[in-house]
């Protein structure tokens, strides 16, 4: 089934290290945003199935729950929504009180997923996150109270000055809060990012690869041993709350992309809309598309994109079936290049699937060059 990814580019602040799409909340923007973002929804609607929605930002929370009810109505009257669709919404905590949260679940949302990158207030402060530690914890519990059994949250590793016990404080108390679904990134310093600059200014710097190293493997092992699999390179989860959208990224799915910025995949073609809000609302008002960038995938692309993302999963990629889909042998193509991270203990082969060890995942974009 399709997946529905929204994208909201509303924020309350721009954090230091950003490279979202998106800008400073505007309430006549934002008002003028969403009736375009359903018009969209309305001209792209088939009839398809679906069976998850995914409002992505940005800070999707600042939308109203009104304004997010209206968003999955016409998801409803255009596309054939699965009865246990998973609807999820990105959150800051500082942008939700346990009746705001009550209201989105009333709008259709059932899974709610919070950016905390970090239960350190030093940390919060370097990143210019605007909630504090006990607030994240707060939205965490506000959740729960408003009716939400599937709850995530994200973390962010190696940050400016962290060093490994001080990362392990904030898996210990994810762990503490106990969401059901947890992501951990690593934070990537991107040229034109304000935290660039403050690094150099404050002397700050990030951990040695060793500890990099360090952070990632201890964290796996005390999510596991508190009862979350793992389950994708960056992801944890309890039994039954594998991020359903997601999945579809890394399992050569489909899915369609609303509002400025978005991308799309399906039938073999990919594309992405105009990236300016702005820019955005008057296509839609003009009648005009809003896709900027798309073109159709070549058979070897696809291929590659099937194995690369696929191989960022635990469970990894299926030979046979890849093999199938795309009439090749996928073995007899890539495996020569492969053999070597075989011998280094990277990749390890069962049959016909074939996928990362936990050490490979740390060399995870070496081995996925392979495909590329």
């Amino acid at each position: 089934m399709l997946g529905l990814y929204l994208h909201i580019p509303f924020c309350a602040a721009i954090c230091n290290y950003c490279n979202f799409n998106r800008g400073l909340f505007d309430v006549e923007l934002k008002a003028r945003y969403v009736s375009a973002l359903v018009e969209e929804i309305r001209r792209s609607g088939d009839g398809s199935s679906a069976d998850s929605i995914f409002f992505g930002g940005g800070t999707p929370s600042l939308l109203e729950p009104s304004e997010v009810a209206a968003i999955i109505r016409r998801c409803a009257e255009v596309f054939d929504l699965a009865a246990d669709r998973e609807v999820t919404l990105e959150a800051n905590p500082e942008t939700v009180t346990r009746d705001r949260l009550a209201a989105f679940r009333d709008a259709g949302v059932n899974r709610v997923s919070f950016g905390v990158q970090s239960f350190r207030e030093d940390e919060l402060r370097r990143l210019s996150r605007l909630h504090s530690a006990d607030r994240a914890r707060a939205a965490v519990a506000e959740a729960r109270a408003a009716g939400f059994d599937n709850v995530s949250i994200d973390l962010m590793m190696w940050l400016p000055g962290q060093r490994v016990s001080d990362w392990l404080e904030s898996v210990d108390g994810a762990i503490a809060v106990g969401p059901d679904h947890i992501s951990l990134y690593m934070l990537e310093v991107y040229p034109n990012a304000p935290l660039r600059d403050e690094m150099a200014r404050a002397r700050w710097s990030q951990a040695p690869d060793e500890d990099a190293e360090a952070m990632y493997l201890t964290a796996m092992e005390r999510l596991a041993a508190a009862g979350y699999d793992q389950y994708e390179i960056s992801n944890v989860a309890k039994p039954g709350r594998r991020s359903r959208h997601n999945l579809k990224y890394w399992t050569d799915g489909e899915w369609l992309g609303f509002g400025c910025g978005a991308h799309s995949t399906r039938g073999g073609v990919r594309w992405k809309n105009v990236a300016a809000t702005t820019d955005y609302i008057d296509r839609i008002a003009g009648g005009a598309s809003t896709a900027v960038e798309a073109r159709r995938m070549a058979p070897a692309e696809r291929l590659g994109d099937a194995l690369f993302t696929g191989l960022r999963l635990n469970d990894g990629i299926d030979l046979a079936a890849i093999g199938q889909r795309y009439a090749v042998d996928v073995w007899g193509r890539f495996g020569p290049q492969l053999e070597r991270f075989l011998e280094d203990g990277c990749l390890k082969r069962e049959g016909d699937r074939v996928r990362l060890t936990r050490r490979g995942m740390l060399l995870a974009h070496e081995v996925m060059a392979v495909f590329v």
